[in-house]
Formats: structure tokens, C-alpha cells, sequence
């Protein structure tokens, strides 16, 4: 095989694997929210998350208001700063960074962690569905 076949042969490889990451991203977040909507949730909506986002629960054991916002900001190209901790919170919107919804599992863990520390319970499929359809048009 020629150096130059060779070369043609890698380029094109390259730029399949390239392409294939926005299909990932994508894949990632498609996936559940056909899994959310096998569990009863349906018409997702990015206004609904937005709305979830920002809204402010009364945290059980500090008397503290939790919301999305407070650790993520309002711009979610942004990055933000756990409330807590301190800890720096790359942004969430894949827009300002790439590797946001691209693996389901991380997505779910996400979830699954922000919504009992936020909420101090697991979100609705509904919910998370929402939200998920905010971030990813972010």
C-alpha cells in the first residue's frame, strides 16, 4: 500500500471518528428520553426545564433554598461553582463544552446525585427529560 493510500485511508478514518462524536452526543440524550418515555413522561420541553432549573425548593435540614442555578448558574455556558464545596463546575451547555452529553451513564449519575442534593429526592423521568432537552439546546 502506497504512503499516500495509506495516508487517504487514515484521513478518512479521522473524519468518520470526528463526525461521530455531535451523533454521540446526540445518541446519549435520544436514548433517554426514549427511556423516560417508556416510563410514563412525554412532550419534553426545554421551557418546562428551564422553569425546573431555576425553581427554588426549601432544603429539609438547613431551611436553605437549592436550586439548579445556584451551583450551575443562569447561563449555562458558564462555569459554575458547587454552593457547598467550592468545587468549579465546568459549564453544562454543549456549546462551551464538548464533552457534555455524551455518556448516558454520566448523564444519569448527574441526575441522580444534582436531584437528592437539590431536591433532597430522585427527579421525574419528566423532569429529567425536560431538563435534559434545555442543556442539550444550550
Amino acid at each position: 500500500m502506497t504512503h499516500v493510500r495509506k495516508s487517504l485511508i487514515a484521513l478518512i478514518a479521522a473524519l468518520g471518528w470526528a463526525s461521530a462524536v455531535p451523533g454521540a452526543r446526540a445518541s446519549a440524550v435520544d436514548d433517554l428520553l426514549k427511556h423516560y418515555t417508556e416510563l410514563g413522561a412525554a412532550n419534553f420541553s426545554a421551557e418546562a426545564g428551564e422553569a425546573f432549573f431555576d425553581r427554588a425548593v426549601i432544603d429539609a435540614k438547613t431551611g436553605e433554598p437549592r436550586k439548579c442555578t445556584l451551583c450551575h448558574t443562569t447561563d449555562l455556558r458558564r462555569t459554575g461553582k458547587h454552593a457547598t464545596t467550592g468545587k468549579v463546575i465546568e459549564p453544562l451547555a454543549p456549546s462551551a463544552n464538548p464533552k457534555r452529553l455524551t455518556d448516558a451513564r454520566d448523564i444519569e449519575k448527574w441526575l441522580a446525585r444534582n436531584c437528592k442534593w437539590t431536591l433532597g429526592r430522585e427527579c421525574t423521568p419528566q423532569e429529567m427529560g425536560d431538563v435534559l432537552v434545555m442543556i442539550r439546546g444550550r
